[in-house]
């Protein structure tokens, strides 16, 4: 129950953003769309590694090139069913462990159209129609306390469960943990730092549907698959102690939205894979490695750091999520991966010749790759 003080506490009515329907999700972010917050990438990278919050500022947002947007497509075509399968693994997971009376809360951007792909899930199989925010969570600032606060307001006496899209190093696993210790002691709220994600290569979340790491279409693009949303911005001259944290909607690039087109095409498997997920998550249930975090992702990091001399452990990205991202927003250094011909590496495989990127073999990785941000001091030290 909220004390009297947090719920005299003046909080935004949430703004209609993005292309979703809030029938999917409702964004609870302040719109900084007529800000001028984009650097390009050699300066944000420059930026970033000379101290500035990466939460600061924005990668500039470019239209998909049309080899790059029929590999989305064509990935989508191949894993539509495996993303359907993963989702309702985890939902089925959720739902015997705590039923729906939930409340999502996935972590902008790529946590997105997860999100809404197990609401859609719970109201498709269950029929229980299960609210859903999509917040800000930052890596070195915290979780947007104004929207926990929200939630917790709007919906007394459900549990938020936090979603993301796959596990890198673990490190918004590691700010959940924190924000937990925060809510307790600043409000007396009892947050569960559970999270749970489509896939958990890094294994670090014990709330998962795979933990293959295999390419999430959504994964390939930008704001055009997350709901035409900006990454989370936090900047004191921007956001005030009453706001959400900010965030920018490229309405100029609906033409090549395809953010919806992705949820429908996953969710109309939900009839298909729903007796299988259900099976498949009784499964991991009643397994004990799958209960459990291992962080064997972190090991490798720390093998990786040790043979190329790298001393910031921000600069190595694992997983296929994270190293397309390297490659789409950040100056890649190398990419490793696990072996040549794994079929889950094709669209890493294009864009780092398309960037010439050199590309490295690295045995016994657990993911299937690793992006490697080039260390602007040279690398060594």
């Amino acid at each position: 129950m909220l004390n009297e003080t947090l719920a005299s506490k003046i909080l935004p009515v949430p703004e209609r953003l993005g292309s979703y329907s809030p029938e999917d999700v409702i964004f609870l972010l302040k719109d900084l769309s007529e800000v001028e917050l984009e650097r390009g990438t050699e300066d944000r990278e420059e930026a970033i590694q000379g101290g500035t919050h990466y939460s600061e500022m924005l990668p500039v947002e470019y239209r998909p090139t049309p080899q790059y947007l029929a590999l989305f497509h064509e990935t989508l075509d191949t894993t539509a069913r495996k993303v359907a399968l993963a989702a309702g693994i985890v939902s089925e997971r959720l739902m015997a462990r705590h039923g729906n009376n939930l409340v999502l809360a996935s972590l902008a951007r790529a946590g997105t159209p997860i999100g809404i792909l197990m609401k859609r899930y719970f109201k498709s199989v269950y029929g229980a129609d299960v609210p859903h925010y999509s917040i800000s969570i930052i890596r070195g600032k915290g979780i947007d306390e104004n929207a926990v606060l929200y939630m917790l307001r709007e919906h007394p006496g459900r549990r938020i469960q936090f979603v993301d899209g796959w596990t890198g190093k673990g490190a918004i696993r590691k700010v959940l943990a924190e924000a937990r210790e925060t809510m307790l002691a600043k409000y007396q709220i009892e947050l569960d730092d559970d999270l749970a994600v489509l896939a958990d290569p890094g294994r670090c979340s014990e709330t998962f549907g795979t933990r293959e790491d295999f390419l999430i279409p959504s994964a390939c693009l930008n704001s055009t698959v997350s709901g035409l949303m900006s990454r989370t911005v936090l900047r004191d001259d921007l956001i005030g102690p009453n706001d959400y944290h900010g965030a920018k909607y490229y309405r100029e690039w609906l033409e090549d939205d395809v953010s919806n087109l992705f949820v429908d095409r996953v969710s109309s498997y939900f009839e298909e894979i729903r007796d299988e997920a259900r099976q498949l998550a009784v499964e991991l249930e009643n397994t004990p490695e799958a209960n459990q975090s291992s962080w064997q992702g972190m090991k490798d990091i720390a093998r990786i750091q040790q043979d190329y001399g790298i001393a910031d452990v921000n600069l190595v990205k694992p997983g296929v999520g994270e190293t397309t991202r390297v490659l789409l927003r950040r100056v890649p250094w190398k990419i490793l991966v696990d072996r040549l011909d794994n079929p889950n590496l094709r669209h890493i495989l294009l864009l780092a010749e398309d960037r010439g990127v050199p590309v490295e073999v690295y045995p016994e990785l657990t993911y299937s790759c690793c992006g490697i941000i080039r260390p602007l001091n040279g690398g060594k030290e």
